[in-house]
């Protein structure tokens, strides 16, 4: 999952995007950020993002279609509306997000942590993950940007996401 939208307290959390129009009826297309893409389908109801804020809509209908997703949304029901949607960021409230075990995080949780060494060389501030296949890699920006992997207990020694803080096994010269 991508970033953090808002603070705590009204916090959305982005989950996809719409990414193109399928059909005549207002059908869209959506590019999921969900690990596995099609969990998209199991969040209501979403926001969508708009100049003014953050519009709910209900999902009424959707399906993998081949390699993407499909979905009808409440309110939209013909191209030329759909239309005004393509490339609107999706989101839910973080209220809807099913709770994490034990070292798991979402990565909007990762997101703007400052990152340190173990020996208290901060490094940056997580702007980004990356997937790779192998596993993930953060994209930590600060005096340059540094791609760590995202490996819990190798790398990464303790992450507080209260006090906004990871701490890095990570020589910071690399």
């Amino acid at each position: 999952m991508e970033q953090n939208t808002e603070d705590n307290n009204n916090r959305y959390v982005l989950i996809g995007h719409i990414s193109g129009l399928y059909g005549v009826q207002g059908w869209v297309r959506v590019h999921s950020y969900t690990e596995p893409q099609n969990n998209i389908l199991h969040y209501m109801p979403w926001y969508l993002r708009q100049d003014s804020g953050w519009l709910e809509r209900k999902l009424i209908n959707g399906r993998v279609h081949g390699k993407s997703i499909v979905v009808a949304l409440e309110g939209i029901n013909n191209r030329d509306l759909a239309t005004s949607w393509v490339n609107h960021e999706i989101a839910v409230h973080c209220r809807q997000l099913l709770p994490l075990g034990r070292d798991e995080y979402y990565w909007a949780d990762l997101i703007g942590l400052q990152v340190v060494t173990e020996y208290g060389v901060v490094l940056g501030q997580v702007n980004q993950l990356l997937e790779t296949g192998a596993n993930d890699v953060l994209v930590v920006q600060g005096e340059r940007e540094r791609l760590i992997p995202f490996l819990i207990g190798l790398t990464i020694k303790q992450i507080d996401c209260t006090q906004k803080l990871m701490t890095v096994s990570w020589d910071p010269d690399f």
